[in-house]
């Protein structure tokens, strides 16, 4: 049994919605028992104030080397970096989140014998906007890197079945959210007179679907849609009816979804979104589209809905509200109560950090 403060790392680089919202919940959460240190890439959408968002003791530290060309000399020089910085911090558990973590930290660690983590957070092979040798080669990745000494951690149920595909080494802890946060931001909140409200939020994104997200505001052109969100892809947001609010805070965005009515997933893959989980505590129809992670959480028809087109989400939305709409809300609130809270979440993570120690 180890008797002093474990350290751990997590490397990502994709520092930015679902995983940057995960880091900051487990760090915080963490802080009393572990050592914490976060290496991050630049992405576009890091508040510049980052380190105000995490509490003192989590050590955060930038990389340089990090390339989203991804060009062999690059790539290289990464992998160089990380071993420096595991040098240098000596962690005794490295915690990988996201793709490119994955890749460039496996292959960077994999003479290391400590214990290593990835989640993947949604795996990139099940991106539908890749065309199918992309897709395959983002899965031959992930085969190959596998047998690496690392532990998959997937985020969801749907994610631990993909993973046993293609290798045994594999666990998964469903993502959780800070309910008790949530409770405090919205304590004060009074719901005023507002136009029926349909809301998303998170990174603009390929990954996110802004396309069918804009098909489905087109063809309701008397209803208000909203992105609580920034990203790349904003410009496919072209109906006039969306209002792009822009990064908001974590606070600032919950407050801004409590004013909304219908939360939209249109994802064309997925970890297990956060987003959804926010929604669903604070008493939302949630409607998502039929892929790993949101299935994962929603069951048709009963505290939530799962479509596969444009033309069935606006069906869905204009159903709503009917006699089952105020059951099946309460029964999404209560699913994330039972099955998706921090505390669930942060005490799993913990027993496996010590576990692997051990």
């Amino acid at each position: 049994m180890t008797n002093h403060r474990l350290k751990i790392m997590h490397i990502t680089m994709r520092f930015s919605g679902g995983i940057f919202t995960f880091l900051q919940d487990m760090t915080n959460g963490c802080k009393d028992e572990f050592d914490q240190t976060i290496v991050y890439a630049a992405h576009p959408n890091l508040p510049t104030d980052v380190r105000r968002l995490f509490d003192k003791s989590v050590h955060l530290i930038r990389l340089s080397t990090y390339d989203e060309d991804h060009s062999i000399l690059a790539d290289k020089a990464c992998r160089g970096e990380l071993r420096d910085l595991l040098e240098q911090e000596k962690p005794d558990v490295i915690h990988l989140h996201g793709y490119h973590a994955g890749r460039l930290g496996r292959k960077a660690f994999e003479n290391s014998t400590l214990p290593i983590l990835y989640t993947p957070h949604g795996y990139r092979y099940l991106a539908e906007d890749h065309n199918r040798l992309t897709r395959s080669l983002f899965r031959h990745t992930e085969q190959s890197l596998a047998n690496n000494n690392c532990t998959i951690v997937a985020c969801s149920k749907g994610e631990f079945a993909e993973t046993l595909s293609f290798t045994k080494n594999a666990t998964y802890i469903n993502n959780g959210i800070d309910v008790k946060l949530i409770d405090s931001l919205t304590a004060n909140f009074k719901e005023k007179e507002h136009p029926f409200t349909v809301f998303t939020t998170g990174l603009i994104n390929p990954q996110k679907n802004p396309d069918l997200f804009n098909e489905i505001a087109n063809a309701m052109p008397d209803t208000k849609f909203i992105w609580i969100g920034d990203g790349e892809s904003k410009y496919k947001l072209t109906a006039p009816n969306i209002e792009i609010t822009g990064w908001l805070e974590h606070d600032k965005a919950i407050q801004k979804m409590c004013e909304g009515d219908v939360f939209l997933l249109t994802s064309l893959w997925e970890g297990l979104p956060i987003s959804l989980l926010e929604a669903m505590y604070l008493k939302k129809m949630c409607i998502v589209s039929n892929v790993i992670g949101s299935r994962d959480v929603i069951n048709n028809g009963e505290n939530g809905f799962i479509c596969d087109s444009a033309a069935s989400f606006v069906n869905t939305i204009h159903h709503y509200p009917d006699d089952s709409t105020k059951q099946i809300i309460e029964n999404g609130h209560q699913d994330i109560v039972d099955n998706y809270t921090l505390d669930q979440m942060i005490q799993e993570y913990k027993n496996l950090y010590k576990e692997k120690v051990n």
